[in-house]
């Protein structure tokens, strides 16, 4: 699901029974698609009209969704792995796709658990009819970012998640879409405070730095969803790792993030920066 479909946006059909229940189609959303980017077919037309608008403005946006995966499943690998997190509560999680949080966590530890969160409530209706959640172990939730309480307190969430013990907070291609007015820092520090010490905060962000012009047309028609999307400089980004340690390479752009193998990706591409910092112990 590295790619798109390559079929015409009007032609895609999926059987969306149960899926659409009681959902608005007409508008598109980020998470139908990021979808379409990735090649999945959990998405709309009103979904693949406006993505396809997007890749006019920038053709890169489909190499950025793939890098974008990856990242994710790198640290989410390493946490597991190495870093020895048991419990993850990615925000912004999306539709179901290849390679997600609980897959790669659970083949590292199968005790791992993953509270999913996201505001549209397809992902939860689409987790729900693929079975991507099993009992115990992994949650979907629908709340919003910009209600980090909601999240925090949600009976799902306190059910999967402790608290006092080590975690990690994933906010993967997610704080874009929250504006300057909404104050993301803020939203930021109250989830950071919540979290024991030792736990981890994975970031990652658009930036229109290395091509504005195409990031500006991108922005452009995501002022139309029901999100639009904010552009950060590499130091507005950075202020997200505000209270905890950002650990090599530091901020960077999402392929130089231990990559697996070796890449000839140029920032130019993928115009998206990532870091993965820890709350300090207390001594």
């Amino acid at each position: 699901m590295w790619t798109r479909s390559g079929k015409d946006s009007e032609q895609v059909t999926t059987d969306h029974s149960g899926l659409s229940d009681g959902i608005d189609t007409s508008v598109p959303t980020a998470a139908g698609m990021y979808d379409y980017y990735l090649g999945g077919r959990d998405n709309f037309a009103a979904d693949r009209r406006a993505a396809n608008k997007v890749l006019a403005a920038a053709p890169e946006v489909i190499l950025m969704a793939r890098e974008n995966r990856g990242f994710i499943q790198r640290a989410v690998r390493f946490l597991a792995r190495e870093a020895g997190i048991r419990q993850f509560l990615d925000i912004g999680s999306g539709l179901p796709t290849q390679g997600n949080v609980h897959e790669i966590a659970q083949a590292e530890a199968p005790d791992a658990r993953v509270v999913y969160v996201d505001n549209d409530p397809k992902v939860r209706a689409r987790s729900r009819l693929l079975k991507t959640t099993e009992a115990r172990t992994t949650s979907v939730i629908t709340a919003d970012l910009r209600d980090p309480d909601g999240i925090l307190d949600h009976p799902e969430t306190r059910a999967l998640i402790d608290f006092d013990q080590p975690m990690a907070i994933l906010l993967v291609a997610v704080l874009h879409f929250i504006d300057d007015e909404t104050n993301p820092y803020a939203i930021v520090a109250r989830l950071r405070d919540a979290m024991a010490p030792g736990s981890y905060l994975v970031v990652n962000h658009a930036t229109a730095d290395p091509r504005p012009d195409n990031a500006g047309g991108a922005a452009d028609v995501y002022r139309n969803t029901r999100y639009p999307a904010t552009h950060r400089s590499r130091e507005q980004i950075a202020r997200f790792f505000d209270g905890v340690r950002l650990l090599d390479p530091g901020l960077v752009f999402v392929p130089a993030w231990r990559p697996d193998t070796e890449t000839d990706i140029t920032p130019g591409e993928v115009w998206i920066l990532g870091g993965v910092g820890r709350k300090p112990t207390v001594d």
